[in-house]
């Protein structure tokens, strides 16, 4: 699996909180080792983010990425608010 992330993805993570930053990196494993892991909630949206899926990285903090056969790219990540509006 490749694993990357698109210019709007890089530049919403440097704005997140150190906190929100560490627990992407520590999901970011997870997911590499197991994208399914229960803890992670990896979901299909609707709607305008049709195609897309998303990961939990904390309580109110999304992921979301697009998944081509083996290779993965993040989107956006933050708020629930933030990304579904």
């Amino acid at each position: 699996m490749i694993v990357g992330s698109s210019k709007k993805f890089d530049k919403a993570f440097k704005k997140c909180p150190q906190e929100i930053k560490d627990r992407f990196i520590e999901r970011l494993e997870i997911f590499k080792s197991d994208k399914y892991d229960p803890i992670l909630k990896n979901h299909s949206l609707s709607g305008k983010l049709n195609g897309l899926r998303s990961i939990n990285v904390s309580g109110n903090y999304r992921a979301i990425f697009e998944e081509k056969s083996d290779d993965i790219i993040f989107i956006a990540i933050g708020t629930h608010s933030q990304l579904y509006k």
